[in-house]
């Protein structure tokens, strides 16, 4: 079975990025139509570089912060084409 969560914490922004592109393209492949990124809190840098790249890939529907249970802004949770 695929996770349908990566965790990101603690990576800079192009590693990050480089993850995520791998994990949506897998998760797609998948046939997944839902996936959460963890990207944590921290300063925000991470969280608003991640928005701006989500915002342009060509798998990415829509995208909205994590509810209070799915880790809240510290989650950005993806809904995949």
């Amino acid at each position: 079975m695929f996770n349908n969560k990566i965790d990101v914490r603690g990576y800079n922004t192009e590693d990050a990025i480089y993850e995520i592109d791998k994990f949506l393209d897998d998760s797609f492949i998948a046939n997944l139509n839902e996936v959460t990124i963890v990207h944590g809190k921290g300063t925000g840098v991470l969280r608003k570089n991640i928005s701006d790249f989500l915002r342009k890939h060509k798998l990415v529907k829509s995208f909205s912060f994590g509810k209070f249970n799915e880790g809240g802004d510290g989650a950005t949770v993806v809904k995949l084409k």
